[in-house]
């Protein structure tokens, strides 16, 4: 048997493609600035949060659910099935219309599980498309979504604070 070295293994350093840098949150026409917190796991399933704040002087008011889109590394729509529904990272509150003063913030979160089923291909987003609304401005943030074969997300409605 042939003693092993002490001292330092020898190892290789992996630089993985830098993760694009967020955008700085700017004031869109709609008076909200749109942001998306990191993303958190637990056993398979990821959650992100979205912050939306009004960034001017006179009231916005937000109603029902966020408009979200996910995006591959091309910036291009996936093809995937977004329910407005309670998930195992975050409780629906269902919509409510909330009117936020200057400074003040609206929440909701994206979920998703990351299922794998045995002989699918595996569904993998860069980026959240994210508006206040259906129709509205969006933002685009990187998030890495790994949908696993299911390619399903969960959104909440938009709310002061998540409840417990």
């Amino acid at each position: 048997m042939t003693p092993r070295p002490l001292g330092p293994t020898p190892f290789t350093t992996v630089h993985p493609d830098p993760t694009p840098a967020p955008p700085r949150p700017t004031c869109l026409a709609s008076g909200a600035s749109i942001t998306v917190g990191p993303v958190a796991a637990a056993l398979g399933h990821r959650a992100s949060v979205v912050k939306l704040t009004n960034c001017r002087s006179t009231p916005i008011t937000v109603d029902g659910y966020p408009d979200i889109v996910v995006l591959d590394a091309d910036r291009r729509a996936m093809n995937v099935t977004i329910s407005h529904a309670t998930s195992y990272m975050a409780i629906d509150p269902g919509p409510t219309k909330l009117v936020l003063r200057k400074g003040e913030t609206a929440l909701a979160a994206v979920s998703w599980s990351s299922t794998v089923e045995a002989g699918e291909d595996k569904a993998s987003g860069t980026y959240l498309a994210v508006a206040p609304g259906k129709g509205q401005h969006a933002v685009v943030w990187p998030v890495d979504t790994d949908l696993g074969t299911t390619a399903k997300v969960t959104l909440t409605a938009w709310c002061r604070k998540f409840p417990t």
